[in-house]
């Protein structure tokens, strides 16, 4: 199983989950993930009480990017932060991601 240590281990040729391969990683994680429509990109959105709450998580979202290399894309404001991941490099969905949201959720629990 690929671990979230990459440490820009990513490339064009790194393989991309399909739709079904991205469903069945997805049954492994703890948190309530969404496969976006194209099947590129799984998100978490998490919905805190205040602006300061989203602002935390969304710094640990920061920190475990630049821990391991592989930096999501978060979005936040009053009441919610939002959490997605992607490979860009290889145009896709890969375990690597799935490995990082599982990390993510294990900080987040």
């Amino acid at each position: 199983m690929t671990t979230c240590n990459i440490g820009g281990g990513c490339s064009a040729d790194t393989p991309v989950l399909d739709r079904d391969a991205a469903r069945a990683q997805m049954a492994g994680l703890s948190g309530d993930w969404q496969l976006s429509e194209d099947g590129t990109t799984i998100t978490r959105r998490i919905t805190v009480k205040g602006f300061a709450k989203a602002v935390y998580l969304a710094n640990l979202a920061a920190w475990m990017a630049d821990r391991h290399g592989h930096h999501p894309d978060v979005a936040f404001g009053w009441g919610y932060c939002s959490v997605s991941y992607t490979t860009h490099e290889a145009g896709g969905l890969t375990e690597i991601d799935i490995a990082c949201a599982r990390e993510f959720d294990a900080l987040v629990a």
